[in-house]
């Protein structure tokens, strides 16, 4: 799993069948409190998530299951909207 920011939507008309009624969001991958990944990941969402939103990513067979369905061709889904995340890092700086 992997914490990301939800950048914008994608819409696609033609899709496989399997895919119709998952809504596709573009998240971006949060490495740390401040870094993210600038490579954008298209991920599945069944619970509502919108742009701005922080959220929980779960990747492979995990995504397959999260949606009840194992013939989906789905890899990546959002699994929580992150209201906060709250760690102290033993680090001294």
């Amino acid at each position: 799993m992997f914490v990301g920011k939800v950048k914008g939507s994608l819409w696609a008309t033609r899709k496989d069948e399997n895919l119709n009624g998952l809504k596709f969001l573009v998240v971006e991958r949060q490495l740390n409190e401040h870094q993210s990944d600038p490579a954008l990941l298209i991920v599945a969402d069944c619970i509502g998530a919108g742009e701005g939103d922080q959220v929980m990513v779960t990747t492979g067979s995990s995504a397959r299951m999260s949606l009840n369905k194992v013939n989906i061709p789905v890899d990546m889904v959002v699994v929580a909207i992150i209201d906060k995340v709250d760690y102290h890092s033993d680090e001294e700086y």
